[in-house]
């Protein structure tokens, strides 16, 4: 038996099932395969392993990234899928393709199969890598529609643990390899451990729409606050995670059994959130039923019944048969669902995606490249994974921050999303000029920097694709967004960092195509600081076209949806005090039903 705040008793059974199917549990598990979805962001540890092991040049690394930032970005397919198919469907594709993408890129570094061409390299890193797509797709959008009206906040949570997940899967790859492996088992781990997460919690991955009980001012300000405990335990863990990485970096010869200890603890932060969930939903449990049930679920049925077809001002008309092409440049109203097509020859979705071409481009290019970096700067080898957990943790404040303070700012001062991107953008150049300028220590600081504003473009991208073009079609468009980051990765990591680098390198004679100085990436960068800049305006350009929208109320239609449907319980649960409330509230809607149809019929 669970206890009550009123002192009741629960039955410990039937609560468990309401835990394991409420919407909080189904957030939480989003948040484990959100932690685990983030292997793509620690391509830095790993790549010396398949540079070595592969005798690859720098140029063909960037390529092999590049087509790691495409598997990871293009979720056109896992978009579709899921506009047609329940969650479920989509983690579980994606867990076999990390499974497998990564499982042929360790046994292909670890010369267990015949050393693949490079186009195969490329394949399999691409599969793996769209793994994680289809993982956000399942479980971050899924996330957003069961809670529509904290759709920044939520998106900076989701977003942020996955920026948590490369200073997670490091610490585990310690405690469990040690720290004298080149990575090549980290590539093990991350074939496993995502597939086996997603797997694990994919039946409670679900839509569950929400009732009149949570569309209460009330109710709505106690779900802000849960996701604000949620927020102080992943700050927690994220305190952690960086404490930990600057006592193992000061730390010589930090020894096993600690890295042991170190990852217990980790994941007993990990998992703290279960007790969030556990309160949320004893208050959702033993919540009583509202009074206004009957008359809420009363109106519904009288208002349809006596519309008379005949007296409507387009009887006797037949509208003409429209195809998906014919509205295509006639889109409907900001917020309003627009279709797919309609979309993306939008203006609104040209600009963001310039935008995002040239902030996450840029940002990704300078996270790729971190370990080349350092090494034609200097920094000692160990200081890699420094950096690479650097990022991760503060990627992961980018994406909380920009999640929560961009909603706090559009709440409280109707401030558009597009000009907090465009701030993102204009601090992301201070990170790239500190790398072309090589100030000594500094890349310490542009990691810090860079990782910050690389997550903190992601919850504005996907918050504002959900605002301006609604959410009918989020899975799909949600992807497309996304599209842009190979897109710019292209560009500006293989077409120029990856390019200058080796030509560097050549006039250097560097053996095995190593290339040393600030040389080496002074002028990508000074180009990429540049395009950063045009991203920045680009994004005013944005906040500008929508700043009349966000005037306004964007959230409304949601509560007014929620209220209509009337206060939900899950399918085939009865608490029991509901027992003698139900059956009054069938008379008292059979009643109400009379009583409106006399009503309308006398005034017809």
């Amino acid at each position: 038996m669970v206890s009550g705040d009123g002192g009741g008793r629960v039955p410990s059974t039937q609560f468990a099932k309401h835990v394991v199917g409420g919407r909080w549990f189904m957030f939480f598990a989003s948040i484990l395969i959100m932690a685990a979805a983030g292997g793509t962001y620690i391509f830095a540890i790993y790549s010396k392993a398949i540079k070595s092991s592969l005798g690859y040049d720098q140029q063909t690394l960037n390529t092999l990234s590049f087509f790691k930032d495409v598997g990871a970005n293009v979720g056109i397919l896992p978009g579709l899928i899921n506009e047609v198919t329940p969650p479920w469907v989509v983690l579980a594709c994606g867990a076999a393709m990390n499974l497998v993408g990564y499982l042929m890129i360790y046994l292909s570094i670890t010369g267990r199969t015949a050393r693949p061409a490079v186009w195969l390299m490329c394949v399999y890193i691409a599969v793996g890598a769209n793994s994680q797509s289809f993982a956000n797709t399942g479980a971050l959008v899924t996330a957003v529609k069961n809670f529509p009206e904290d759709r920044g906040v939520v998106l900076g949570l989701l977003k942020g643990f996955v920026g948590l997940s490369g200073a997670i899967f490091t610490q585990l790859y310690r405690a469990i390899y040690g720290t004298d492996n080149d990575g090549a088992d980290l590539v093990l781990l991350m074939a496993w451990l995502p597939a086996a997460i997603s797997l694990v919690f994919i039946p409670t991955i679900r839509i569950m729409p929400r009732g009149a009980a949570v569309a209460t001012a009330a109710s709505s300000s106690r779900e802000r606050k849960a996701f604000f405990y949620f927020l102080y335990a992943s700050i927690v863990l994220a305190v952690y995670l960086l404490v930990m990485n600057v006592v193992e970096l000061e730390v010589l010869g930090f020894p096993r059994p600690a890295y042991y200890v170190t990852a217990t603890v980790l994941l007993l932060l990990i998992f703290f959130p279960i007790v969030i969930v556990v309160q949320q939903e004893l208050k959702t449990y033993l919540q009583p039923p509202l009074p206004t049930q009957s008359q809420s679920q009363s109106v519904v049925p009288t208002t349809t019944t006596v519309v008379n077809e005949a007296d409507s001002p387009s009887a006797g008309t037949v509208k003409p048969a429209t195809t998906c092409f014919q509205d295509v440049f006639r889109p409907p109203a900001r917020g309003e669902d627009y279709t797919i097509l309609q979309a993306l020859f939008s203006m609104d979705m040209l600009v963001l995606f310039v935008a995002t071409i040239c902030g996450v481009g840029g940002t990704l290019t300078a996270i790729d490249n971190l370990n080349q970096i350092g090494q034609s700067l200097g920094y000692p080898q160990r200081s890699v994974g420094t950096f690479v957990s650097l990022v991760s943790i503060w990627n992961y404040a980018g994406r909380v921050v920009a999640g929560f303070a961009s909603e706090h700012l559009l709440a409280r001062y109707k401030v558009p999303r597009p000009l907090v991107l465009a701030a993102v953008l204009l601090l992301a150049c201070a990170g790239h000029l500190l790398i072309a300028v090589g100030v000594s220590n500094g890349l310490y600081a542009a990691s810090v920097i860079l990782g910050f504003c690389f997550g903190a473009q992601w919850p504005l991208l996907f918050a504002i694709i959900s605002e301006v073009f609604g959410l009918k079609y989020y899975s799909t468009l949600y992807n497309f967004g996304a599209v842009a980051s190979p897109v710019g990765s292209y560009i500006l990591n293989v077409r120029i960092a990856g390019r200058r680098y080796d030509e560097e390198a050549l006039r250097q004679g560097g053996q095995g195509g190593t290339c040393i100085g600030v040389r080496c990436f002074r002028d990508s960068f000074y180009i990429i600081a540049g395009v950063t800049l045009l991203g920045a305006l680009v994004s005013l350009l944005l906040a500008w076209r929508t700043r009349n929208f966000y005037r306004g109320d964007l959230y409304g239609k949601f509560k007014a949806e929620a209220v209509a449907m009337g206060p939900l319980v899950p399918a085939g649960e009865e608490r029991p005090e509901d027992a003698t409330a139900n059956g009054a509230a069938t008379s008292s809607t059979t009643d109400a039903v009379t009583t409106n149809g006399s009503k309308i019929g006398s005034a017809d």
